[in-house]
């Protein structure tokens, strides 16, 4: 762009300097390669530790077995999955909880929990309108193209009309006679089955539900997979279907009636839920825990084989560590692999002491997206901070969206910080491109916050290829699972064991990201006044800002294994003492 003249180039410089400073300070932009950051000595040490053996194409391995499955829990790829990762834990000298000796520090069970209602995997599927040859769906290309749940049909399939309701609102529904046909519906396919199969009498249902950051119009034969409720009555099916199937079979309808032959066929059977639970046991806090999790469930590569795949080489690196002498953590490290959510659900809630150990809990989800093909961007998503209710500058909600945060629901922590530091520390010999965004919830750091642990989520997004079957390993990229595994890693490591002297080096650079973040919120303030905004708001927005950071600082006494010392808790005190004077200073120039 050409500079036209001095007021807009002053201008355009006046604003450059201020976006990248507020980048700076949040950290939506990665570190420049090479950049010089402040990393705390153990920090360092536990990078120096696992770069050299963490094997991005090891978990790239684990991604690429598991995405040969549509994995739903207690069906063949789910289990295989686990049963692959043990495989890893026990080449890494882990060794099953039974067969444990006192003494040893690497161990992992699997949990099994009997399930309400059968294990569930597809086999085949078609869908062709009478009179066509080529098929409007198939299986062998459109994975996700049956529902969850949906039970086989004949051999030979099922003939009959298919009827279009539209948006498939009770007035739709109203209007069309849908009993012993097929109904085609715009919306949740397990919400049309509902509403045609199970109240109306329907055979089975088509719904088109694709969200705009899929980009179906470019995209047209993506379909994201869903579920319908389990009837063992009806014994029916549903299918959410692509948009290229949505306009073939209206276009059919548009002619006359239009008759279609599905065929269906799945497996269902008895089966139990199995959680991974693998552990290496802290010499001096076993009680206390950072625990981590990756769901395996779903279809995906990148959702979420990755966060699997990055999880086991993060267990295989500990384990060969802790058996080459180099590693023994202070606290323990407990990794869980199982069905999202409900596996760090029951983990914190089957042991109330247990879990009054939990010091902090990390999800990863979607780890290792190759950006370049699925738009996604790796983000942190943080813990509820003021950034959740005000969401402004270069915070941004992700396409998934977030509900409206009040300043009681706010979390005040240093972990959003510290998370955020080591994915730079990590960016800043990369590259890697380093985002945040507010709180929005959806994975497994939801029950760490619901039991009242920090927790955070690792993951990409958006993704033009989310839960869609389009998300196959050629969209996972190793470097990217190896920037969050060996990020993650040291983040792990370094509370799990930190001293006295690692406690302060923490403090002080919470410290630098709390005044660094009052700067940014003091400049937008500014701006919004400058353009007419209201002083009261802007006085709340920094007030809260310095509240926050002040608590936050206050919860670092639980960093130094054993306790704070003196030295540390004075170290708090003043760090803290600082972060409230200079947003005192700071609300003083907007308050006149």
């Amino acid at each position: 762009m050409i500079v036209r003249n001095r007021v807009l180039a002053e201008s355009l410089m006046r604003a450059t300097t201020r976006v990248a400073a507020i980048a700076a300070a949040i950290g939506c932009a990665a570190s420049i390669a090479g950049a010089q950051r402040q990393i705390p000595v153990a920090v360092q040490h536990s990078f120096d530790l696992v770069r050299p053996l963490f094997d991005g194409q090891r978990a790239f391995d684990q991604t690429a077995f598991m995405d040969q499955y549509f994995r739903w829990p207690g069906n063949t790829g789910f289990n295989a999955s686990i049963h692959r990762v043990e495989g890893i834990l026990k080449a890494a000298g882990y060794v099953e909880e039974s067969s444990a000796k006192p003494g040893d520090i690497l161990t992992y069970r699997i949990e099994h929990r009997p399930m309400r209602t059968p294990a569930w995997e597809p086999v085949d599927a078609t869908v062709t309108i009478a009179g066509e040859k080529e098929p409007v769906l198939r299986f062998a290309t459109n994975r996700n193209m049956l529902a969850i749940n949906s039970f086989s049909t004949p051999d030979t399939g099922v003939l009959a009309q298919v009827v279009d309701v539209a948006k498939g609102t009770a007035a739709d529904y109203d209007k069309a006679s849908v009993s012993g046909k097929i109904v085609l519906a715009e919306g949740n396919v397990g919400r049309a089955f509902g509403d045609a199969v199970q109240k109306r009498g329907a055979i089975g249902v088509f719904a088109y539900n694709m969200p705009a950051y899929t980009q179906p119009a470019v995209h047209t034969h993506s379909i994201q997979f869903g579920s319908i409720a389990y009837d063992s009555v009806k014994k029916s099916w549903g299918m959410p279907i692509s948009r290229d199937a949505l306009d073939r079979l209206r276009a059919a309808i548009v002619k006359g009636p239009t008759m279609v032959r599905v065929r269906t066929a799945s497996k269902m059977y008895p089966s139990d839920e199995l959680t991974l639970v693998a552990e290496v046991h802290g010499s001096t806090a076993p009680r206390e825990r950072f625990v981590l999790s990756a769901h395996v469930q779903e279809p995906g590569a990148n959702d979420n084989a990755s966060g699997v795949g990055d999880l086991s080489e993060m267990a295989r690196v500990m384990g060969t560590l802790v058996r080459n002498g180099s590693l023994r953590p202070k606290r323990t490290i407990t990794m869980l692999f199982g069905l999202e959510i409900t596996q760090t659900r029951n983990f914190l809630a089957d042991d109330s002491v247990r879990t009054r150990g939990v010091r902090w809990g990390l999800s990863l989800d979607m780890t290792g997206e190759d950006t370049k093909k699925t738009g996604g961007t790796f983000l942190i998503e943080k813990m509820p901070d003021p950034s959740a209710i005000w969401t402004r500058g270069d915070d941004h909600h992700s396409e998934w969206g977030g509900s409206p945060v009040t300043k009681a629901q706010l979390v005040p922590h240093y972990y959003n910080d510290y998370l955020l530091a080591r994915c730079l520390d990590q960016a800043s010999t990369t590259g890697w491109v380093v985002r945040t965004n507010p709180f929005e919830g959806g994975s497994d750091h939801t029950p760490f916050l619901q039991f009242k642990k920090p927790g955070a989520l690792f993951w990409h997004f958006t993704d033009v290829y989310y839960h869609t079957d389009g998300d196959r390993i050629d969209k996972v990229s190793v470097s990217e699972l190896t920037n969050v595994g060996n990020a993650a890693l040291a983040a792990v490591l370094t509370l799990t064991s930190a001293d006295g002297e690692t406690a302060r080096e923490l403090v002080a650079e919470i410290e630098r990201a709390a005044l660094a973040r009052l700067d940014t919120e003091l400049a937008l303030s500014r701006a919004a006044l400058a353009a007419g905004g209201d002083r009261a708001k802007e006085t709340d927005i920094l007030r809260t800002w310095t509240d926050y950071y002040v608590a936050a600082l206050h919860t670092m006494t639980d960093i130094e294994v054993g306790g704070s010392s003196p030295e540390t808790v004075a170290a708090i005190d003043a760090a803290a003492a600082r972060v409230k004077q200079g947003g005192e200073q700071r609300l003083a120039t907007i308050a006149r």
